[in-house]
């Protein structure tokens, strides 16, 4: 991973927030589902990303499912829904993923992640449930049940390689980009073992409008990975 000088962006709630953030420990299911691109597109707020077609009609939904052992932010649960997209204007490679929910089971990181990265964070009742070979992950979104995610706890084939991408958001109303340097999972999951369940609510419905539940086109799960969030910096316009 890189070596970055440290900068310190200031005091959330008291407690100094520096970059480069090192994340010691995550478990992560990264699930990938080919969508509508109209239907992703609508969840996309703002005119400053667009998202990013992978074939004419059709747009890749990213559903991360994180449980953050070890963070400087707290030991929290996150679940990331979100789409491969770009900034407008920019070239076909240039592709990241803007996340349109980012629902977490603590408030400093809900409070920091909002302040800090303009992610959409809010706080919903999160729980990742382990047994020896699968594991169950409950989202509960404003009081309802929501969603389930069920899958194998398929373990490592050989070590981690790290990924860097660009993760976009609105700060303050300004297009952002954080630099992410994660280590991805290396337990392959059949698509067909992954058990999705919508309960009620708006992200059961927007799920539904995407077309889940359905098998994810690719599914990976990773334990005791390590990730390193890079300082957050405006977009720049299209030259």
């Amino acid at each position: 991973m890189s070596a970055v000088e440290e900068t310190v962006w200031g005091e959330v709630q008291g407690q100094t927030i520096t970059f480069p953030m090192v994340v010691p420990e995550i478990n992560a299911a990264t699930l990938m589902f080919t969508v509508p691109s109209e239907a992703a597109a609508a969840l996309l707020p703002g005119g400053a990303f667009e998202v990013a077609e992978t074939a004419p009609g059709e747009a890749q939904l990213v559903i991360a499912l994180c449980d953050y052992v070890q963070n400087p932010w707290g030991d929290y649960d996150e679940i990331n829904l979100g789409f491969l997209a770009r900034p407008v204007g920019a070239s076909d490679d240039e592709v990241g993923s803007f996340m349109y929910r980012m629902p977490v089971d603590q408030e400093f990181t809900c409070v920091a992640g909002n302040e800090v990265m303009g992610l959409p964070k809010t706080v919903q009742q999160i729980e990742f449930r382990y047994a020896d070979e699968t594991v169950q992950v409950d989202l509960e979104f404003d009081g309802q049940p929501a969603l389930r995610i069920t899958f194998p706890r398929a373990p490592a084939e050989g070590e981690a390689g790290v990924v860097a991408s660009e993760s976009y958001a609105y700060l303050h109303g300004v297009p952002y980009a954080t630099t992410l340097e994660m280590e991805m999972g290396t337990g392959l999951i059949d698509p067909a073992d992954v058990l999705i369940e919508l309960g009620e609510g708006p992200v059961a419905d927007e799920l539904r409008r995407l077309g889940l539940p359905t098998p994810p086109d690719i599914a990976t799960w990773g334990e005791g990975l390590r990730g390193v969030f890079l300082l957050p910096r405006p977009v720049a316009p299209p030259s």
